[in-house]
């Protein structure tokens, strides 16, 4: 396999809970297949800025909220990724609002194409089997898709990570089939990225 790195953002709240969980079981089986990886905790994120909602403070935006800080490094981790998995709890139906207020503070990457071409998956879990997993990994798809990211589902019996992407119920560590799924996932991410590394911009 080409060099590759892939990255996750814990979009929880929480920095050892059920999303969590989902996203190193991905990166775990990234890594054996040869990839570098990384994990990005919002919450953590955002507690080092002084403002963590953006305000337009400028447009375009200079990133002058991520100089010398956790977002800095969290941008520069996305700069780099050729694949990226985005997880989320259920909130009221989409995401929290951590991972919302994070991915606003990624608009200076919209503006250099850093993530243009960047493979992505979604992974969401719930308190209840179906209690709104597909409508939050379709809010994630929408983060994705602005950002001109390639979106991987389901597609073939060989990689059935879900029509949309993981949906797990709590507590994620006993629900085998979401972790099988967060697996097969990131197989899938690996082998579109390599296959369209060529087409991703590197500023």
């Amino acid at each position: 396999m080409v060099s590759l790195l892939i990255a996750a953002i814990n979009g929880s709240p929480n920095r050892d809970g059920n999303t969590a969980l989902l996203l190193r079981e991905a990166l775990s089986a990234a890594q054996k297949l040869g990839a570098e990886t990384q994990l990005i905790n919002v919450a953590e994120v955002l507690n080092d800025l002084a403002q963590p909602f953006c305000d337009s403070c400028t447009y375009p935006c200079n990133a002058s909220c991520a100089k010398g800080n956790k977002l800095g490094e969290a941008l520069a981790i996305l700069r780099r990724t050729d694949g990226l998995i985005i997880g989320s709890p259920v909130y009221y139906g989409t995401i929290s609002g951590q991972l919302a207020a994070f991915w606003d503070k990624t608009n200076t990457l919209w503006q250099s194409k850093a993530l243009l071409n960047v493979v992505g998956g979604a992974v969401t879990v719930a308190m209840a089997r179906f209690g709104g997993q597909e409508t939050t990994l379709k809010a994630i798809h929408d983060l994705m898709l602005v950002q001109g990211m390639i979106i991987v589902g389901d597609g073939h019996r060989d990689f059935d990570c879900g029509h949309q992407g993981v949906c797990a119920q709590q507590p994620s560590r006993e629900d085998v089939n979401a972790i099988e799924r967060a697996h097969i996932m990131v197989r899938r991410i690996a082998e579109v990225a390599g296959a369209t590394q060529s087409l991703r911009y590197r500023s």
